[in-house]
């Protein structure tokens, strides 16, 4: 494909999202920014949410995993619907009856201060690594199929995709993003349907219907039983890491919910987060079978590519027309971007009310001035650690954030069930100190399992880690007053 064409494909999709920045931030305040003053349809919130939590790397990443995993990630995603009713029937309902902007204040009134400032600190850290490494999968096949061979280095591939974002959550944060997430969902699905159907044709036979096809290639398999301790595609690793995954990347993570804390009530917050649930099983699935496709495919064609580079390599590579192409670079688009925006926007309000306390601040025009330089800062923040850590990423991105989440979330995990299931005041100034240590004991536990009994762990590090986040909470336990 042209590098111009892709660059009038981003500008004209940019120039979209701006119309609807516009739209949505028109006399807006920081309550707009922060809670989207709390009036947003729950079905636009629950289709906005499949582009958000699906991101570039799912786009890319989970048809690149098929080799190697099959579809052992849908014992995952099932172990989603069971963290998602959880987050329905647990978390949404605290949050709601708390009136809360930022989740995080939860650990404030129940612990105190310093386990306030700890959970935040632990997303702020959490977040910005994750949607960092979400957004660069992106500027890379940007990088490599467009700015290259303009010439531009990777530095401004990168800032050119933040400057962007930044401008159009700057004014309406929440608030636009509601409705810009329902727009790039809407297009990354489309890309993903559309591909599909144009690669179909190159691979069956006459006659052949699709999902035999898919059913009946050997990466096809969902579950797997045996070899407990060697594999980590295992069902039980991966269907209740899969349930933890949820609870803590959604439900504790200030970005996803604080979508849903723009809902009307409650009921509607639950039903948005049912029906999201739901429809992310059949998307992933879906991701899963164009896997299938792709490798065939490849295979035909002789394509070397795997991993992260599969799917870009096809789509760009001009044997299925300009058609995918364009289609592809609109999808990897809305899914990155579906995720980096809300994230910014998610890190923002979480350092003004966590950190700075800026709903305190009586003065509006000082309190917007603080979060304009908040929010100019964390997309500088994102930058850094875009570019500096793009030597150390892997092949398979996907694998690489979701064991960051493990490490990073499991002390937010141990605290808020801590909190949530039992009844006990801690020492709060000693918090800190076992949500540290905690992922270091976490990284020691997983080395030695491996060495040792040969365990090879997966999703379940995020419960281990989070388990012994709450074991040390117990040892902090003092007498209420």
């Amino acid at each position: 494909m042209s590098p111009y064409l892709i660059l009038s494909l981003v500008a004209a999709y940019f120039a979209v999202l701006f119309v609807i920045s516009w739209l949505t931030s028109r006399q807006a305040d920081n309550n707009t920014f922060f809670t989207g003053k709390r009036s947003s349809p729950w079905y636009v919130v629950a289709f906005g949410m499949i582009g958000a939590s699906l991101s570039g790397v799912t786009f890319i990443s989970v048809p690149g995993w098929v080799n190697g995993s099959n579809f052992s990630y849908m014992q995952t995603v099932l172990g989603y619907l069971v963290g998602y009713l959880i987050i329905a029937k647990v978390l949404l309902p605290l949050y709601y009856k708390l009136n809360l902007t930022s989740i995080y204040s939860y650990l404030g009134s129940r612990f105190g201060d310093s386990s306030y400032l700890t959970g935040a600190w632990f997303f702020l850290v959490s977040r910005m690594l994750g949607s960092a490494f979400r957004l660069y999968i992106v500027a890379d096949v940007l990088q490599f199929s467009v700015f290259d061979n303009l010439g531009v280095p990777f530095f401004f591939t990168v800032a050119i995709s933040l400057g962007l974002i930044m401008l159009y959550t700057f004014k309406g944060g929440i608030k636009t993003i509601v409705y810009t997430d329902t727009f790039q969902t809407f297009f990354l699905l489309l890309a993903v349907v559309l591909t599909v159907y144009f690669i179909k044709d190159s691979i069956l036979l006459p006659g052949q219907g699709l999902a035999g096809y898919i059913w009946e290639s050997s990466n096809s398999q969902i579950f797997f039983f045996d070899n407990f301790l060697s594999d980590s595609r295992h069902f039980i690793k991966q269907f209740v890491g899969g349930m933890f995954i949820a609870i803590s990347m959604t439900g504790l993570d200030q970005d996803m919910m604080q979508k849903n804390l723009t809902c009307k009530n409650l009921g509607e917050a639950q039903k948005n987060m049912y029906t999201f649930s739901v429809s992310l099983i059949f998307v992933n699935f879906l991701f899963l079978s164009l896997g299938v496709l792709l490798y065939a495919y490849a295979g035909q064609l002789g394509i070397t590519a795997v991993g992260d580079k599969l799917f870009p390599a096809i789509a760009l590579g001009g044997t299925l027309g300009a058609a995918v192409g364009v289609f592809f670079i609109i999808g990897l688009i809305a899914a990155a971007y579906s995720s980096a925006d809300s994230a910014l926007t998610a890190l923002t309000t979480s350092f003004c009310i966590d950190i700075l306390k800026i709903e305190r601040d009586a003065d509006e025009a000082h309190a917007q001035k603080s979060r304009k330089r908040v929010h100019f800062a964390m997309a500088i923040m994102m930058l850094l650690i875009i570019v500096f850590s793009r030597p150390y990423v892997s092949d398979n991105i996907i694998k690489t954030i979701f064991e960051i989440a493990g490490y990073t979330y499991g002390p937010l995990l141990g605290m808020f069930f801590f909190g949530l299931f039992t009844k006990f005041d801690v020492k709060d100034k000693w918090v800190p100190l076992v949500a540290i240590a905690s992922p270091l004991v976490t990284l020691g536990l997983k080395i030695l399992a491996k060495s040792t009994f040969g365990y090879a762990m997966s999703f379940e590090l995020l419960l281990l880690n989070g388990g012994i986040t709450f074991l040390g909470l117990l040892f902090l336990i003092q007498k209420k007053n």
